[in-house]
């Protein structure tokens, strides 16, 4: 058959190499000009590094990233609120978690496909589909039709918003601040990542390997694009969380101003299907959520090797797109759910509430973590 994706970020280049495996024509379809370094780290959960096995892409990414063998969640003093250990489950499963920069991870998939099957340039204006085939037009004045469309084209989707328009994004509550930076002087533990919750706000440090980590920052503001916020630069981080442990003032103090991305945190209110006839949502575009948890860019890989497994498993297209449907929403919708809610306890600032939590933390039994990671990792 002969697909469409739309957008050219971690989803559609994951669902590209999954439907050209099958033996399926593709066309990825991307609105920017060129494949530039975005973004900063990811971390590929042992599901998703399970899923590019599939797609026989685990050696690829893996020889780019860095494995994560723990995961410790502080106080803004450095006391440990919850350590996890997750060796035995990465053991077991024979994958790793994977800490990895998202400009690395999107040129290893990008360059392991054929030649001339992703299209710069081509931002999407409308769809229309019939029984048999959808039809794409867009802003250079072409079309394109296929068998099928798959929507991989993020949160803003524009595949989403024509057929739902009142999806729109979901402000979390608060800003982010992130950067790749050099912490070889740093001699950090390798393998650990960690999360520090304070009062005034929450700093994570996941290594990167060649001497590099990717670090992130999190304050609460009550509105979207809030204008402070906006204008924060590296000096403004480094007095916002000068009170906070080391090596978080070092980290900061590394950084190169021209390094630095913001932006709010959104996520997506799960939908009621991710399936429309033959048009089918993937990744962001689909179920978007906070990055709390880790599986963002996880999430979208598996998208991609439980689509290939349903239309193996089910000749006709339409019923394969229902049976992702049935599959994915659940396992997506409580990753979201629970993303959002967990960033509303680490975004604490009440200094009574952060009391309690950090106590409530503390004392969290191991077979909480076990259950939790089971969950994730294993996957579908």
């Amino acid at each position: 058959m002969q697909f469409l994706i739309i957008g050219g970020g971690i989803a559609g280049l994951a669902t590209a190499h999954a439907l050209l495996k099958l033996g399926h024509q593709v066309q990825v379809l991307e609105a920017a000009a060129e494949l530039g370094e975005i973004g900063a780290g990811v971390v590929l959960g042992a599901n998703a590094m399970r899923a590019l096995d599939a797609m026989s892409l685990h050696a690829a990414v893996h020889a780019r990233g860095f494995a994560l063998t723990g995961i410790g969640l502080l106080d803004e003093t450095g006391r440990p609120l919850n350590e996890i250990d997750t060796r035995s489950f990465t053991d077991r499963l024979g994958y790793d978690n994977l800490a990895i920069h998202r400009a690395d991870l999107q040129r290893e998939l990008l360059a392991a496909l054929p030649p001339g099957t992703v299209h710069l340039g081509k931002r999407l204006v409308r769809f229309e589909q019939t029984p048999t085939q959808v039809t794409a037009w867009f802003e250079d004045g072409t079309q394109v039709s296929a068998d099928a469309l798959l929507a991989a084209d993020g949160i803003r989707s524009r595949v989403r918003l024509q057929l739902r328009p009142q999806s729109q994004p979901r402000y979390a509550g608060y800003t982010c601040w992130r950067s790749v930076v050099d912490v070889s002087s740093l001699h950090l533990p390798a393998g650990r990542t960690t999360e520090s919750w304070g009062r005034t706000g929450r700093f994570g440090l996941v290594p990167l390997g060649n001497g590099q980590a990717y670090w992130f920052a999190c304050v609460v503001s009550k509105t979207a694009r809030n204008p402070q916020f906006q204008a924060f630069t590296i000096a403004d981080l480094q007095r916002h969380f000068a009170h906070f442990h080391a090596p978080i003032p070092q980290v900061l103090a590394l950084t190169p101003p021209d390094r630095l991305l913001w932006g709010d945190i959104l996520d997506l209110k799960p939908l009621p299907t991710f399936h429309y006839g033959r048009v089918l949502l993937l990744g962001d575009a689909a179920h978007a959520t906070t990055p709390n948890m880790g599986q963002g860019a996880g999430m979208a890989v598996e998208d991609a090797a439980m689509l290939a497994r349903c239309l193996r498993e089910t000749p006709d297209l339409t019923d394969a797109f229902a049976q992702f449907d049935q599959r994915r929403r659940p396992r997506t919708t409580r990753i979201v759910e629970q993303s959002w809610q967990l960033g509303r306890a680490a975004q604490l600032t009440n200094p009574l509430l952060v009391t309690l939590r950090n106590a409530v933390m503390r004392s969290l039994p191991a077979r909480i973590n076990e259950q939790q990671m089971a969950f994730l990792y294993e996957g579908d």
